[in-house]
């Protein structure tokens, strides 16, 4: 049998009795935890049978009739009441035979806690004149444990004010009282930091402490006190009203209203010098009251009372003494006497433009005075006479560049410190034409399209010129020039007024490529100035001019007609259609192309050079009469362009067909309508050619030269290579004109032609029928430069 005992007192199982349990599972339970589940006082908690419905905590195993503590026990959580005796009362039933048993238990107390102070700082106030020996209270520990282990001593840190006397209470507490042993000084140190540390009599010992603040209060026991018994100043005459003179600074160790202090004017101190200087009660500013002269008193002493607002106050005093300083109180004075203005930017250097005079009052070193102006300009200073000078120009004037200068005389006395005064007069200075007129450009270049509009604004030639009025208003004018027999003026105009140029007539850059002349600006001062320009206009060329065909040549509309025989080889040189444009370069670039073709397959066009080859032999199965239309077109943009038709026959014949690089014997028709243009033409230029070399030779008294070329002209189209032709043929300056001969060779001629270098001028000859090919090296050329 076990029984669980539980205290009536605390109604929980303190205690327990130990056998077998009922239950096998509490066999398990090696230490539990303190049962804290509440029972009625006086329960029993039986093993046997049924247990209760409120289960304590079950003991572990233990010997019958053993008592063993369950949980840990607490005196001072026991015994509440601070007591000399802790007694825990309770019973015992035994059972078979049933009986109870009482038994007391005495709680004694062990050194488990550590005195505390009711508060972790102590604050004391102490009048810095307290006497030594004075006793302040402090908050005693505390300690729950009893006897020895309660608060035994205290102890204080270290200091050289305080000390503490412990005293014993009825009860036996301890406490400790705070006593001043040395007296205290604010000024010194306000404030003292102490620590109470309270020690109990257990074994180990135990503490607990307190921080005591001490503020130490202020008392007036500190006068004020100046840094000097003596203060020397100097001051200038004639110093404003209001002018800081000294500031006294005396300062009071004390706080509060016992250093707050205020200044006052001693006994001693004449009326005189409290009208003159004004004393500030509250920051000890002297200033000036009333104006000083030093002609008049030169010395000012006073006696100043520096007094604390204490209720007991203290107070001290020191002696000011003022000197009066001598100072260079008058300015000095500037007068012009005379004053030109405006003047010439020309004037002459040296001319006197102002005449000044200076003075001042003062005497000795304040009333010696000098004259300036300020550097870097163009006039310079020179005395006259005393205390008189002239102002004259020292550098060449440019309105241009500075209109006018205001110039400010100085006058400064050497008195200390000195004093100045300045005047300011401002010189105008008067334009000239000085300044030619000046284009923004040295030359102009202008493109100009052609088929321009008459009277279109070509650019606005604009010159600028820095003077002023009619020295700067232009006149523009365009240089008379004439270009074959043309003047300029019928070409282009100029408005006079804002140089804006403007074309005449519509411009033809087959005709005229370029113009170069001189634009004139001329202002209207007197005399006039003037500058010029070169003008160079360019002329643009347009694709106005569609290619011409010249080869094949026919009559207006008319269908070319050509024979060849039927045996052709594949590759023969069949036709050649020539085109020429007047235009540029690059406008005039031309590439043919057929247009109609009978059949695709026999004939081939070379789109750069115009020739027409054939691309296999004929057959029976062909035509007798092919037609082509063969178009050319110039590289323009929009591109232009000119057709040809070619009606080809073909003939049983046993006439021989050459290569572009063999003899080619075809009927010629010497009087043909081409043919005798170019003959006629050919025979006119050759006669002006002629007429032209022998006036040259006579105009230049020089041997006979052979002329290969005509001068160059500005305004033409030149050649680019000249040709060699022989008999009555006619040679272009292009290589396209062999294949117009060949093309249009008839009966009664044979053309040849011979193959040179590549850039080379090319060769052609006509013979007369059946005359043989080593004849053409005997054929006499001639040179013509074609224009």
């Amino acid at each position: 049998t076990s029984t669980c005992i539980w205290s009536s007192v605390w109604a929980r199982c303190l205690f327990c009795c130990s056998s077998p349990y009922w239950s096998p599972s509490c066999s398990s339970v090696r230490n539990p935890s303190p049962a804290k589940r509440l029972l009625p006082a006086g329960t029993v908690c039986s093993v046997r049978g049924t247990p209760p419905s409120q289960t304590p905590l079950w003991c572990p195993t233990m010997p019958t009739g053993t008592l063993y503590i369950v949980e840990r026990i607490d005196r001072e959580f026991l015994c509440a009441i601070k007591t000399p005796t802790c007694f825990l009362k309770m019973e015992a039933i035994v059972e078979n035979p049933q009986r109870i048993f009482y038994i007391e238990i005495e709680i004694t107390d062990i050194n488990d806690n550590a005195p505390h102070f009711r508060r972790d700082t102590i604050n004391l106030d102490i009048i810095e004149s307290t006497a030594a020996g004075e006793r302040f209270s402090v908050n005693n520990a505390v300690d729950p444990d009893l006897g020895s282990n309660s608060v035994k001593t205290y102890l204080l840190s270290e200091n050289e004010h305080f000390e503490i006397e412990i005293q014993t209470g009825r009860d036996g507490s301890k406490f400790a009282d705070l006593i001043l042993k040395q007296g205290l000084d604010r000024e010194k140190q306000a404030v003292h930091s102490l620590v109470l540390t309270a020690v109990d009599g257990g074994v180990p010992t135990r503490t607990g402490t307190a921080s005591i603040i001490v503020r130490v209060l202020d008392t007036n026991d500190n006068a004020p006190t100046f840094v000097k018994d003596n203060y020397d100043v100097n001051i200038m005459e004639n110093s404003p009203v209001g002018s800081l003179v000294l500031k006294l600074n005396a300062t009071d160790l004390d706080e509060g209203t016992n250093a707050q202090i205020e200044y006052t004017y001693s006994l001693y101190t004449s009326e005189k010098t409290q009208g003159t200087f004004n004393l500030n009660p509250s920051t000890g500013e002297i200033t000036v009251k009333g104006m000083l002269n030093y002609e008049d008193v030169r010395n000012y002493e006073m006696e100043i009372i520096a007094t604390d607002k204490a209720v007991k106050s203290l107070s001290e005093q020191c002696k000011v003494k003022i000197s009066v300083a001598d100072m260079n109180d008058n300015h000095p004075e500037i007068s012009i006497k005379s004053f030109q203005s405006p003047v010439k930017e020309n004037v002459p250097l040296d001319t006197v433009i102002a005449v000044v005079s200076v003075s001042d009052k003062d005497s000795g070193d304040n009333g010696v005075v000098d004259l300036h102006i300020p550097d870097n300009m163009p006039f310079k200073l020179r005395e006259s006479s005393d205390n008189y000078y002239e102002l004259v120009v020292s550098e060449p004037l440019d309105r241009e560049k500075v209109p006018e200068y205001d110039v400010t005389f100085t006058v400064t006395d050497r008195g200390s410190p000195p004093l100045s005064d300045n005047e300011t007069m401002t010189l105008e200075l008067l334009d000239v034409n000085d300044n030619v007129p000046q284009f923004a450009q040295s030359f102009y270049t202008i493109r100009v399209m052609e088929n321009n509009a008459p009277g279109a604004l070509l650019s606005s030639l604009t010159a600028f010129d820095p003077d002023l009025h009619e020295n700067q208003y232009l006149v523009y004018f365009i240089l008379e020039k004439e270009i074959a027999n043309t003047s300029m003026s019928m070409l282009f105009s100029i408005n006079p007024e804002n140089g804006n140029l403007y074309a005449l007539k519509t411009f033809d850059y087959e005709i005229e490529k370029e113009f170069l002349f001189h634009i004139e600006a001329r202002d209207s001062g007197s005399p006039p100035l003037s500058s010029n320009v070169t003008v160079h206009i360019i002329i643009v060329d347009q694709n106005d001019n569609a290619p011409v065909i010249v080869s094949p040549w026919r009559a207006h509309g008319s269908v070319v007609e050509e024979k060849i025989p039927r045996s052709t080889d594949k590759g023969s040189l069949v036709a050649k259609v020539i085109a020429l444009d007047t235009d540029s370069v690059h406008n005039s670039r031309i590439t043919y192309q057929f247009l109609q073709v009978t059949d695709a397959t026999l004939f081939s066009l070379d789109q750069y050079n115009g020739e027409i080859r054939t691309m296999r032999m004929f057959s029976y199965r062909d035509p007798r009469h092919q037609r082509l239309v063969v178009i050319a077109k110039d590289n323009g943009q929009p591109a232009l362009s000119a057709t040809v038709t070619i009606k080809l026959s073909t003939v049983e014949t046993a006439v021989k067909a050459y290569s572009d690089l063999t003899e080619v014997p075809l009927e010629y028709d010497i009087f043909s309508d081409l043919n005798l243009y170019l003959v006629i033409g050919l025979g006119s230029v050759s006669f002006l050619l002629l007429i032209t070399i022998l006036v040259t030779i006579v105009l230049k008294c020089q041997k006979p030269k052979p002329s290969k070329a005509a001068p160059p002209c500005r305004n033409s189209v030149l050649s680019e290579r000249n040709s060699t032709i022989a008999d009555s043929t006619l040679v272009s300056n292009d290589a396209y004109w062999y294949s117009l001969f060949l093309a249009e060779t008839r009966k009664g001629k044979l053309v040849v032609r011979q193959p040179v270098p590549k850039g080379s001028r090319y060769i052609v000859s006509s013979l007369p029928r059946g005359t043989g090919l080593t004849d053409t090296s005997d054929s006499a050329a001639s040179t013509l430069q074609v224009w």
